[in-house]
């Protein structure tokens, strides 16, 4: 053991993975307590442990990376609102706010002290998308934030252990699906409670007093790992651009610069487009989450998360960009510009290091949002999570329906439809749709839905990659677009909300993942497989490959 050191590395292993550990089975009862399909079923939550300080020094293994670094900067600004002074045993601090949070109104962040022997000596919290917040419904036509759902200033859920029945009549009153949204707070409290006992346990078993020192060594070993990643890169600047279909006739630009110094490792997106009057704007938190996530995966993809992971990077964008907006833009849909991101990184760090990246993937998905009463009265609001193909790497195809930078998933479609009358009559992969390259982009899929209901249903679209598929890397073709339409012809709004009569059928097309390596490249083996499994369409072989008939 190094002098003014309490761990030695294998040691200090074991610790680090038994606190991962804990944030997982807080993950696990959030999972198995909450009510909504958007959590049990399409993974859109968090669970983190902080230390003392508010550093975060464990994640759940599959949070959404959107979330990833960002529950240390919102219990930041709660303990601004609520003085960590004034805490005591059994409070629950909660919050939306976007640009305290993760970027919108429908993510609430929950977070909670845990004492021992009198004093704080960690920090348990939760985030999940919720399945309504009130307003217009998730959507991305509004035009500033007030019109996207109700907004929870930093405040006391639960006082000493007991409800705020002010805060939460206040929820319930102004949301669709009441139930639901309070069932989903109620189990992130409890996930909360189980990362809480766990944490005593960890302390009785190691003899540790609080978390203090061991925080210090792991962040600073996450930290050590990747300045080490960041160091085996050449000194210099690369620069990247990613166009999105923005909102009607309004496309936005992602302009992207990556800048390594040393041990050190800068983003900067000057020149991005301004932020706009619709939802598509992503707060500076956002930005900064689906920057760090990627460079993570490529530099530095095994050593576990916390805050110490983080410090070498920077992440800057203009104040008022589509990046960076200012309070009260609407961000209800951020993710339709934050999910681009990653390909705006990768694009640079191809030209240094293209062995470590893969082409873009085709997220943005669409995602449709069903509202209205079921037959036999009762309130629904439902939105299906899906996923088109994951861009090739420079090693191996692209993975069939397989979302990144995000990891949420459709989940069971029994699961959907027993939540709302909406049937699903077809969820096929989509031939052709990946990149060709000398490995292939993941495919995207074809799903049909249909209503119902006895009434009609109001239906809210929150899709992209319309005009601008996922791109290729290294002469890498793009993916397939993405393409929203009903089983008439009729072609909904894709960023805004329609009605739907009983019986109407949406068709989407979710895009397929950019191809890696020119295609005349391919192994024909692989060809050949491509056209067994149905991947590839004769058609498609002679077309993008250059195959002979």
């Amino acid at each position: 053991m190094k002098p003014g050191r309490r761990f030695d590395p294998v040691t200090l292993q074991i610790l680090w993975s038994r606190l991962i550990s804990i944030a997982d089975e807080a993950a696990a009862a959030l999972l198995r307590t909450s009510f909504s399909t958007i959590v049990r079923e399409s993974n859109d939550y968090a669970t983190v442990l902080m230390d003392a300080n508010g550093d975060s020094l464990a994640e759940n293994s599959t949070g959404i990376p959107s979330f990833v670094g960002l529950l240390p900067r919102t219990l930041r600004h709660m303990l601004a609102e609520v003085p960590v002074e004034d805490l005591r045993p059994g409070d629950v601090l909660i919050t939306n706010d976007p640009w305290m949070g993760t970027g919108h109104l429908l993510d609430i962040t929950m977070a909670s002290p845990i004492f021992r022997g009198g004093r704080i000596v960690a920090f348990a919290g939760a985030t999940s998308h919720m399945p309504d917040i009130g307003g217009t419904l998730w959507s991305a036509d509004c035009t500033e934030m007030y019109e996207e759902g109700i907004r929870i200033h930093p405040t006391r859920f639960l006082v000493g252990g007991r409800e705020n029945r002010d805060v939460a009549n206040f929820i319930r009153g102004n949301v669709r699906v009441a139930d639901q949204v309070m069932g989903d707070i109620q189990a992130q409290i409890t996930a909360q409670a189980v990362c809480a006992r766990r944490v005593m346990e960890f302390l009785d078993d190691t003899g540790l007093d609080d978390l203090t020192e061991l925080s210090a060594e792991l962040q600073d070993r996450a930290d050590r790992a990747m300045r080490k990643a960041i160091s085996a890169l050449p000194d210099g600047t690369w620069r990247g651009v990613v166009h999105a279909d923005g909102y009607e006739e309004q496309e936005t630009r992602i302009e992207c610069a990556v800048t390594v110094e040393g041990d050190r490792l800068t983003v900067d997106y000057a020149g991005t487009s301004p932020q706009i009057a619709r939802g598509l704007n992503s707060v500076m938190n956002y930005t900064y989450a689906y920057t760090v996530y990627p460079l993570k995966c490529a530099l530095d993809p095994l050593t576990p998360r916390n805050e110490g992971s983080y410090r070498a990077v920077t992440v800057t964008a203009p104040e008022g960009s589509i990046l960076n907006p200012t309070p009260p833009a609407p961000v209800n849909a951020r993710h339709l510009t934050g999910l681009f991101l990653s390909g705006a990184v990768y694009q640079c760090l191809a030209q240094v290091v293209p062995g470590k990246v893969v082409a873009d993937s085709a997220s943005p998905s669409p995602r449709p949002v069903y509202t209205g009463r079921a037959p036999g009265g009762d309130r629904f609001s439902q939105v299906l999570f899906g996923s088109g193909g994951m861009g090739a790497s420079a090693h191996a195809d692209g993975l069939n329906t397989t979302a990144f930078p995000t990891n949420s998933g459709s989940g069971s479609i029994e699961a959907f439809e027993s939540s709302a009358p909406i049937v699903v009559w077809k969820k096929d992969l989509l031939p052709d749709s990946g990149g060709p390259g000398r490995f292939r982009g993941g495919l995207g899929q074809e799903v049909e839905l249909e209503v119902m209901t006895e009434e009609p249903v109001r239906l809210s679209l929150i899709s992209d990659r319309m005009k601008h598929p996922p791109l290729g890397l290294d002469g890498g073709g793009a993916g397939a677009p993405a393409l929203v339409r009903l089983q008439d012809g009729r072609t909904p709004h894709p960023k805004s909300r329609s009605q739907l009569r009983p019986g109407d059928r949406l068709l989407m097309h979710y895009g397929g993942g950019g191809g890696y390596g020119d295609p005349r490249e391919r192994d024909p083996a692989a060809i050949e497989r491509d056209l067994e499994d149905g991947y590839v369409t004769p058609e498609g072989a002679i077309r993008d490959y250059g195959r002979k008939g």
